[in-house]
């Protein structure tokens, strides 16, 4: 059976526009904390591992939300196995419709585009949101977010503005500060990579996106009705501790480019307590569940980066 790499994917971690990239750019006036500061015992605690059980993001709570996929499952879900993005979505510019567009024809005829996921690169934000399972540490001075993909990480430095020049890295320069109970964080600077998407339609980022981050708990009945929600859009491939009657996790993000999009956007995703608690190394290249002779890919050149040499 010719099985689906994304269906592959999924089920395998439930389990556990194009512009010159530019050597330096100007950080903008937004995401300075340097004054922001919240006494330790009013932080609200994030920390540990969280799941959410969708492949892709969540509806906005208001307003408008990102590029959802045109194929629905009979229950008017989300088919994950054909990531064909609605490209007559308002939030896009004529040309990155036109590469959704592309992306989506590729996978209705049954092969798939390269991804930096597929690839075994590091993740873009927000492209990283699909990991299903993350963890936080939360520090005094930063919070470190830690994904499955190959263990990828991102560190978040918290009450500092973003430097003068910021110098683009694929998970940007990431500022944050508290407000209440919400962990507010201001992400620019994203590296253009060889593959660079914001999600799994292949909607297109430039030198200019700028994704604002917004956790906040939510206590055990609001939780449900936020994964059940998702749910709607996406199926639950991903175990949610069933037994967990605590606190959940909510971000909320919100996405503006204005070299892609006509406008802001923002989308969701909704985490609760993975019922396995232990954290399972996850090593890209080694746990690749598809075959190049079958030509899924729809680029023949299309590899996994290598190396000649050992680099130890």
């Amino acid at each position: 059976m010719n099985l689906r790499p994304q269906f592959l994917l999924a089920m395998t971690l439930a389990g556990v526009v194009a512009t010159p990239a530019l050597a330096q750019t100007t950080a903008p006036a937004v995401g300075s904390s340097g004054s922001r500061t919240q006494s330790t015992a009013s932080i609200p605690d994030f920390s540990g591992l969280w799941l959410h059980p969708g492949l892709g993001f969540g509806p906005p709570l208001s307003g408008p939300g990102p590029v959802r996929n045109k194929t629905r499952l009979p229950s008017g879900a989300s088919d994950f196995n054909r990531v064909v993005g609605d490209y007559t979505n308002p939030i896009l510019k004529p040309e990155a419709a036109d590469v959704v567009k592309k992306f989506g024809e590729i996978s209705l005829s049954g092969r798939i585009f390269p991804d930096p996921d597929n690839m075994c690169l590091q993740n873009p934000l927000p492209y990283i949101f699909w990991n299903f399972n993350v963890y936080l540490l939360q520090q005094p001075d930063k919070v470190t977010f830690i994904y499955p993909h190959d263990s990828d990480f991102r560190t978040v430095r918290l009450n500092q503005p973003h430097p003068a020049t910021v110098v683009p890295s694929i998970h940007g320069d990431s500022v944050g500060h508290y407000e209440g109970d919400t962990l507010v964080i201001d992400t620019v600077g994203v590296k253009l990579g060889p593959h660079r998407m914001v999600d799994r339609f292949g909607t297109p980022y430039t030198q200019a996106l700028h994704v604002v981050e917004r956790y906040r708990l939510l206590d055990y009945e609001a939780t449900k009705e936020a994964l059940e929600r998702a749910e709607k859009e996406w199926p639950r491939v991903g175990g949610v501790d069933p037994n967990y009657r605590g606190k959940g996790l909510q971000l909320e993000f919100t996405v503006e480019d204005p070299g892609v999009f006509t406008m802001p956007w923002s989308a969701t995703i909704t985490y609760g307590r993975n019922a396995n608690q232990s954290w399972d190394e996850r090593i890209c290249a080694e746990n690749v569940q598809y075959d190049y002779q079958y030509n899924y890919f729809s680029d023949k050149d299309a590899r996994l980066p290598t190396a000649d040499k050992p680099d130890f």
